[in-house]
């Protein structure tokens, strides 16, 4: 699953399944007239409940993992108190929804990347804040910050994907280096690891610049946007972990032109590198090819104030306001992602490996208590960051795009940071004054 981003694609190849790590990035648009066609066709098949009531309509973005489908229609199935029918919807989700929400032909429930802030001040989704309050608590806080406005919750986090920094043990133990806890141990492990067959570290065949994001911002003690509206990352700690970077890069300590990118672990299991950037998802093809020799660990943290970083996301269940059933759609979806906890485990872990959006199913999932995806459950809950809700798709790519300067060309750091940062501040300024 993950967050939206209309001009840029920082995974890579996608096949046309697609998996859920989209939830940690960025998505290509489409044009608005498009979507507004195809969500007027019958592009999605439908499978559902026979219970008693209103009938509603729920969407699901079309996943990649076998069984997925087949299961969110057995959970509609089991609802007696409306007839839902789910759609599985291939092709652009995220433009196809945005289009929806604003006719009355959409979706009463349906899964989303978001819900974006203005889809919440257009007053296109419904406040589910009542459903979800007694266990708001129990809900991952990075997770649920996002979906989050005013106080109020406009979508319930459905599983949580997260991504990692993965060392092949037996690598680093031959080459006498720690799995590194710091930026500096990663640049020297990484150069240290280095050898003519194989290179220290893969951040993706941009060298980091697409799928970072926010991550070493927060790992230098910084955020994207502060509690109070404002930029939260131009300050010199940002410019020292940006230059790392780079010199991670004109080190040749990373490995670049890889037959796939970060999102696909083969790289790693094929030892064309001894660290690698990549999601949970991956954890289960890395353990069949490695056994136990690899680990995990967050990025590390850089500087005297800063902690260990590990991005976060989740597909909220939401409610549209041009429901005809909007009480009852806010039933169905507390009833499926607050009420039904074992169907949310079943979601989370039953088809790929991803993390329950709860605190207490992530900790007592069966295929979560051992081993690495222990330790990533640990460490999503302790150190995970999401994209706030003010974070805009202008901001992230003004971010990106000076990433890629500092880290490929080696351009000034505070220079880039001071530049994206002046975008990121108009943008705040912009959602503030809209809201």
């Amino acid at each position: 699953m993950t967050m939206t981003e209309p001009t840029r694609d920082t995974t890579g190849s996608h096949p046309t399944l697609l998996p859920r790590r989209r939830l940690l990035a960025a998505a290509g648009g489409a044009a608005l007239a498009g979507a507004l066609a195809a969500c007027g066709s019958n592009n999605g098949r439908g499978g559902g409940s026979s219970g008693s009531g209103p009938a509603l309509s729920q969407w699901y973005h079309q996943y990649g993992e076998p069984g997925t489908e087949q299961a969110v229609e057995r959970y509609a199935a089991a609802y007696r108190q409306a007839r839902v029918t789910v759609q599985w919807r291939p092709g652009d989700y995220d433009t196809q929804t945005a289009a929806a929400l604003l006719t009355a032909d959409g979706p009463d429930v349906f899964e989303v990347n978001g819900p974006t802030l203005d889809q919440i001040q257009g007053g296109q989704v419904v406040d589910l804040t009542d459903g979800i309050k007694d266990v708001e608590h129990d809900f991952n806080p990075a997770v649920l910050g996002p979906k989050t406005y005013r106080g109020r919750v406009y979508g319930i986090p459905q599983t949580i994907d997260t991504q990692l920094l993965y060392y092949r043990k037996s690598l680093l133990a031959k080459a006498k280096v720690s799995p590194p806890q710091t930026l500096d141990e990663l640049v020297a492990a990484a150069a240290k690891l280095t050898t003519k067959d194989v290179k220290g570290l893969f951040l993706g065949n941009d060298g980091g610049a697409g799928v970072l994001g926010g991550t070493p911002l927060y790992a230098a003690g910084l955020q994207l946007v502060t509690p109070d509206g404002a930029v939260g990352f131009d300050s010199p700690a940002a410019y020292a972990a940006l230059g790392k970077l780079h010199t991670l890069y004109a080190d040749k300590s990373l490995l670049l032109g890889a037959p796939a990118d970060w999102s696909d672990p083969s790289a790693f299991t094929q030892g064309l590198t001894a660290m690698q950037w990549s999601g949970l998802w991956a954890l289960p093809q890395i353990s069949k090819a490695l056994g136990d020799d690899f680990g995990v660990l967050p990025f590390p943290a850089d500087g005297a104030h800063g902690t260990p970083a590990v991005p976060v996301g989740a597909y909220a269940s939401a409610v549209s306001a041009r429901s005809k059933h909007v009480a009852a759609a806010k039933d169905f979806a507390t009833w499926l992602w607050v009420e039904r906890t074992d169907y949310q485990e079943d979601f989370a872990t039953s088809y790929g490996l991803h993390i329950p959006a709860r605190i207490s199913l992530a900790e007592r999932a069966a295929k979560l208590r051992d081993g690495a995806a222990a330790d990533a459950v640990r460490f999503a809950t302790r150190y995970g960051h999401a994209d706030p809700l003010l974070w805009t798709p202008k901001s992230r790519t003004a971010l990106q795009d000076a990433y890629s300067r500092i880290i490929k060309d080696g351009a000034d750091p505070a220079g880039q940071v001071k530049a994206a940062a002046g975008v990121v501040a108009a943008e705040l300024a912009r959602v503030r004054k809209n809201g």
